[in-house]
């Protein structure tokens, strides 16, 4: 068996870094369902702009909102107008086909992309 990535938001912008919220990353609800990640799931996430990189949990935003909220100590990490890709990860015995969605700049649903492809995003 092995990890491979199931779930991704790219090019996804952290609208809040707040250091006094109990853990956690808050996206909005339209995200988590277009991408196909559930509240309370482990994510890896990569800040494009620092390069910091760390894991934590799914907490459901506003739907619509466009929210990405760094939650407590993550907020040291990556901060407010950073641009990142939010991972979710399977354990399976055979590949499988990722569902990756690019967001703008105001973290709005563009289109799916497939990792298979490896174009280059413009944004």
């Amino acid at each position: 068996m092995r990890w491979v990535i199931r779930s991704k938001i790219h090019n996804a912008t952290v609208t809040e870094a707040n250091l006094a919220y109990i853990g956690s990353i808050t996206i909005d609800k339209e995200l988590i369902e277009k991408a196909g990640l559930w509240v309370g799931e482990r994510v890896l996430v990569v800040s494009n702009t620092s390069g910091a990189r760390l894991e934590t949990y799914v907490i459901e935003g506003e739907r619509n909102s466009g929210s990405i909220c760094m939650n407590g100590a993550a907020a040291h990490l990556i901060g407010q107008g950073e641009q990142i890709i939010i991972m979710g990860f399977e354990l399976v015995t055979a590949p499988i086909e990722p569902n990756v969605i690019l967001v703008d700049a105001e973290n709005r649903f563009v289109r799916h992309l497939t990792e298979t492809a490896r174009t280059p995003v413009n944004m």
